[in-house]
């Protein structure tokens, strides 16, 4: 009878002796499972006068509060805008206010930076909405946004929508000297 308890208590420790480095070894593996990024964007429209704009969002899970910036590189501007419109196809139900939109230079973070609005451009902000709650925001700079090596953003700070999804936004941009915009790009953010 010693001998069997003997026994059974050694493998208890050999037992544990491989469970609990196992679990432990094993925990963050299993913690992160839902963080994973996927390397493919979805996109619309994937035709020849579709053009992909780069966007930075602080935090993608719905209901959260959300600083998102849609930035204007020097490539996506051709020449001066007076006035840039945004829109949107599928409704974004968040509650977009003019005093949580703005317009600025910024400058776009990487590795060691992180992105910065530089300095707030003033401008004349509308936001309009149709009866399929398509927004589409009017930013009309009080001076002309130049088409030189500054980076410009439209910035947004929200609270993130209740409904999880892709949200693509269209940018249209009226040239210097021209009475119709143009096609600018589009920028497609993601809530989880």
């Amino acid at each position: 009878m010693l001998k069997k308890t003997k026994k059974h208590a050694l493998n208890h420790k050999i037992f544990r002796f491989f469970l609990i480095p196992s679990i432990l070894f094993l925990t963050p593996f299993l913690n992160n499972t839902q963080n994973v990024n996927a390397a493919l964007e979805f996109q619309w429209d994937q035709d020849s006068g579709y053009r992909r704009l780069k966007w930075f969002q602080k935090e993608n899970k719905k209901r959260f509060r959300n600083t998102i910036y849609f930035f204007l590189r020097p490539s996506d501007r051709k020449t001066d805008l007076l006035k840039i419109n945004l829109t949107n196809p599928k409704p974004f139900k968040a509650n977009l206010n003019k005093s949580k939109i703005n317009l600025c230079r910024v400058r776009i973070g990487g590795f060691e930076d992180r992105t910065k609005c530089l300095e707030d451009i003033p401008a004349d902000i509308e936001i309009s909405t149709n009866k399929s709650s398509m927004y589409s925001i009017d930013i009309y700079p009080y001076s002309p946004i130049p088409s030189n090596k500054d980076s410009y953003a439209i910035v947004f700070k929200l609270n993130n929508p209740n409904r999880s999804g892709l949200y693509q936004f269209h940018s249209y941009g009226q040239p210097k000297g021209k009475s119709v915009s143009s096609y600018l790009g589009s920028w497609t953010i993601m809530i989880d």
